[in-house]
């Protein structure tokens, strides 16, 4: 029996791409987005990674994420991502989506991946048409995407729809009722993917926080085998934007290395980049470690968003109870950070008890 060499189990890494994709190789967008799907595009969001559009599925509203890989021309004044540095994400997004079916682990906090395609071509004239719209109606940041050639590569996530971030719901919350259901899903979240994956999100801005409306009165989830129910006060929370996340699964670290990139840690102007500066020192730039504590400075960051960002329909005046929550929600400001990681927080803060 011929063992096998080592360099034959090895896979490139567009090999694991493809795997990741079931492809042999690249399919083309017409492949990839059916017509019918296709003239149903609308763009709904950007970041210097490329563009999102929601359209209709099968399976309902979805959100296609669609990243330029492994070309040579700078988009959004950044260089393409290679496919080593695209694979953490789509790894971790699927790790994440598949915590809604585990038994010891489980949330449904995580935004939902359908698939990963690998597509080639020029960006589809539909596609463009779309993004026009959005820049006429929003102003864009990114360049627009005609730049293509027939030659180049893009990853395609398909999500599940799921909101509006938060950051654009900042004036349509109902109550701090409704900021404390926000606050125990996404620490809920947090706690069940630090137990079941070792996950650091690590850049939990309110731009990655989608929120949208349901009719369920409470969500559940499960937290090292035991199961607690969380009221959603009308609002369904999805982490979404894997992008710097870092977990463990099968004794492998998979981790978005960030200790070289000098502009993320020169912002300034928000509370969101003194964040970065604190994981750093916190992890002394190695951002292989596991260091759960980002995860409560993130949510201290949110806290601090709700508190001083967000204007409610309610207002406080209108009833005793929310003056009580909005005081619960003060002493969480105050106290969060002295917690070690989002399952301290879930299991000792009092807002949850």
């Amino acid at each position: 029996m011929k063992s096998h060499s080592v360099l034959e189990v090895m896979l490139t890494d567009a090999e694991k791409v493809y795997g990741e994709c079931q492809q042999e190789g690249p399919i083309s967008f017409e492949e990839c987005i059916p017509p019918d799907k296709m003239k149903n595009c609308f763009k709904i969001g950007e970041g210097v990674f490329g563009e999102v559009f929601q359209t209709n599925s099968e399976k309902g509203a979805v959100a296609l994420k669609i990243i330029p890989v492994e070309g040579t021309e700078r988009v959004n004044g950044e260089a393409q991502k290679s496919f080593s540095e695209i694979l953490p994400e789509m790894i971790i997004s699927k790790e994440l989506s598949l915590l809604s079916q585990e038994v010891e682990n489980r949330t449904v906090g995580f935004i939902d991946l359908y698939s990963v395609h690998c597509v080639q071509g020029a960006y589809p004239k539909h596609l463009l048409k779309a993004w026009d719209k959005y820049h006429e109606l929003n102003g864009s940041e990114n360049d627009r995407p005609d730049l293509f050639g027939e030659q180049q590569l893009f990853m395609v996530l398909e999500f599940e729809f799921g909101g509006n971030n938060l950051e654009n719901m900042r004036n349509q919350l109902n109550s701090v009722a409704t900021a404390k259901s926000l606050l125990h899903q996404v620490t809920a979240s947090l706690a069940v993917a630090e137990e079941g994956l070792y996950f650091e999100h690590r850049d939990l801005h309110w731009g990655n926080i989608l929120v949208k409306k349901t009719n369920l009165k409470e969500l559940s989830y499960t937290l090292n085998g035991a199961v607690y129910t969380i009221p959603t006060k009308g609002i369904h929370v999805n982490i979404i934007d894997y992008t710097l996340s870092r977990m463990e699964k099968d004794g492998l670290t998979v981790f978005c290395d960030i200790s070289t990139d000098k502009e993320l840690f020169q912002g300034r102007g928000d509370y969101q980049f003194d964040i970065y500066r604190q994981m750093k020192e916190e992890n002394s730039n190695n951002w292989a470690d596991y260091h759960p504590h980002s995860n409560v400075l993130w949510l201290h960051y949110l806290a601090d968003k709700l508190l001083k960002e967000v204007n409610y329909k309610r207002k406080l005046s209108s009833s005793s109870a929310l003056k009580g929550i909005h005081k619960q929600l003060r002493k969480f400001h105050r106290e969060v950070l002295n917690f070690s990681s989002a399952s301290d927080v879930l299991l000792n803060s009092s807002l949850f008890h």
